[in-house]
């Protein structure tokens, strides 16, 4: 399976991270002796089911290393974009996938059993996507102090992984649902008329489970879903804020001191 890598984004200033990038793209900001993105490339290369790379936002100067073969693509300028470009790259590349990894450079704590993992458990079943959630326990035991944003389900509090396979076809045909999707992040309403109102009221309530959610969203949106509960906080802890940087530099530091 190719891995898209997305390393697009640059903190402006007034954003959290930028007093750490000053302008930088935050993929190259430097943890425990190498950049994030450097991380998360040596996973994906000591990943079994990783046969390359594709990554979306860096120049190939960027001196950057790889066990896998890696594809260097330009920023395209926005999150779909990006992905949907590095599907066609890695379609070019291999016509006969049917299925690609994506991955944010922005979880440097991930390892290959990490990546095997989500990747194995998504084969196990024939999906058009698979988006993997970690619960609160699993994050908060690992990261304590990590302050994700968790979704309250009536069974399960989750947030979001970083570590997701979508079916080539999927992305490729149907584009203009996906800006759709993309658009709706910050908004209820748009958010309703795609999931329906009786999803976004069960959220709301937290009177609906996970599975249901899954069962009533994929079937709204017409789309195969299925969503990965993953024990590895590490698919998660994704680094959006101080706090966050330095939690992940302390843990990097301790694994090359061990």
């Amino acid at each position: 399976m190719y891995a898209i890598l997305t390393a697009g984004g640059i903190p402006q200033p007034g954003e959290s991270l930028y007093e750490y990038t000053q302008g930088q793209p935050k993929a190259l900001l430097e943890l425990a002796g190498k950049p994030m993105i450097q991380w998360v490339l040596d996973a994906l290369g000591g990943a079994k089911m990783v046969e390359g790379i594709i990554l979306m936002g860096l120049p190939p100067e960027s001196k950057l290393v790889s066990t896998k073969p890696v594809f260097y693509m330009p920023n395209q300028g926005e999150m779909l974009a990006n992905i949907l470009t590095g599907v066609r790259k890695a379609l070019e590349i291999n016509p006969t996938l049917s299925h690609v990894l994506l991955v944010s450079s922005d979880i440097p704590a991930v390892t290959p059993e990490i990546v095997d993992w989500v990747v194995n458990t998504a084969l196990q079943t024939d999906h058009d996507l698979y988006y993997s959630v970690i619960s609160r326990s699993v994050m908060e035991t690992r990261f304590p102090g990590s302050k994700r944003t968790f979704t309250h389900l009536r069974d399960v509090e989750v947030c979001g992984g970083d570590i997701n396979v979508i079916r080539t076809m999927t992305a490729t045909e149907r584009e203009d649902f996906w800006r759709k999707i993309i658009a709706a992040r910050k908004s209820p309403l748009q958010q309703a008329s795609l999931v329906g109102i009786d999803v976004l009221v069960g959220f709301l309530l937290r009177n609906i489970t996970l599975k249901a959610a899954v069962e009533k969203v994929s079937k709204r949106i017409g789309l195969r879903g299925r969503v990965i509960l993953c024990p590895f906080a590490e698919a998660g802890m994704d680094i959006d804020k101080p706090h966050q940087l330095e939690i992940v530099r302390t843990d990097l530091e301790r694994r090359v001191d061990s």
